[in-house]
């Protein structure tokens, strides 16, 4: 009997160590691995938008100057949306 209670007490020490090591194991990875990871992945989808950007610009000589504009840009901001009638506040 006293070597059954002897077994059970080791089994329910290794099992709570398990669970320690597990425990622990969880809290270093999201307190140190997690956040340099998210940092890593953020760094490298900068990296690739900047990258894009730069792409994405049209090389010019320095000192041209250039006015870029949308086709059609003015005729949409003409509309007659009625006309404008002031008016003063009444007491």
């Amino acid at each position: 009997m006293t070597l059954f209670i002897t077994l059970y007490m080791v089994g329910f020490v290794r099992t709570l160590f398990i669970i320690a090591i597990i425990y622990f194991g969880i809290r270093f990875i999201s307190r140190y691995l997690f956040p340099k990871l998210i940092d890593k992945g953020m760094k490298n989808m900068q990296q690739k938008m900047q990258e894009q950007q730069r792409q994405q610009q049209p090389k010019r000589p320095e000192g041209e100057v250039t006015v870029e504009g949308r086709p059609g840009q003015n005729k949409a901001n003409q509309k007659d949306n009625g006309e404008y009638v002031d008016f003063e506040e009444v007491d």
